[in-house]
């Protein structure tokens, strides 16, 4: 059974830090493009960052380049983002789907992160 799991969200000021989690488990997940989507209460989904396994290349959209980072730890079938300097704007809820840029066959349940100072 094919399960994604999120977490790392928290409650964090603007300029701060946090690193979100997101295992895997039924898949192995370095083998598996990846992207991180976020959603804001009532709105659609917005594609974040992904992980292209093939060409080894990371993808961010504009708003939280040089700012986050995608990564991976294949042995714990883990895929990270890292966020740095963190703005009112990202607080959304998380969710790390199977797919580059869709369509995506597994989501998670999310994880939430909210900035507010």
């Amino acid at each position: 059974e094919v399960q994604l799991v999120e977490s790392g969200g928290a409650l964090v000021q603007p300029g701060g830090s946090l690193r979100l989690s997101c295992t895997a488990s039924g898949f192995a997940l370095g083998i598996n493009d990846m992207s991180w989507v976020r959603q804001v209460d009532g709105k659609g989904p917005e594609w974040v960052s992904g992980i292209d396994r093939r060409l080894s290349t990371t993808y961010y959209i504009d708003s939280v380049k040089g700012r986050f980072t995608i990564s991976s730890d294949n042995a714990k079938n883990t895929l990270y983002m890292q966020m740095n300097n963190v703005k009112l704007e990202d607080t959304a809820v998380y969710y790390c789907p199977r797919s580059l840029f869709g369509p995506y066959d597994y989501w998670g349940q999310a994880t939430r992160v909210s900035v507010s100072s």
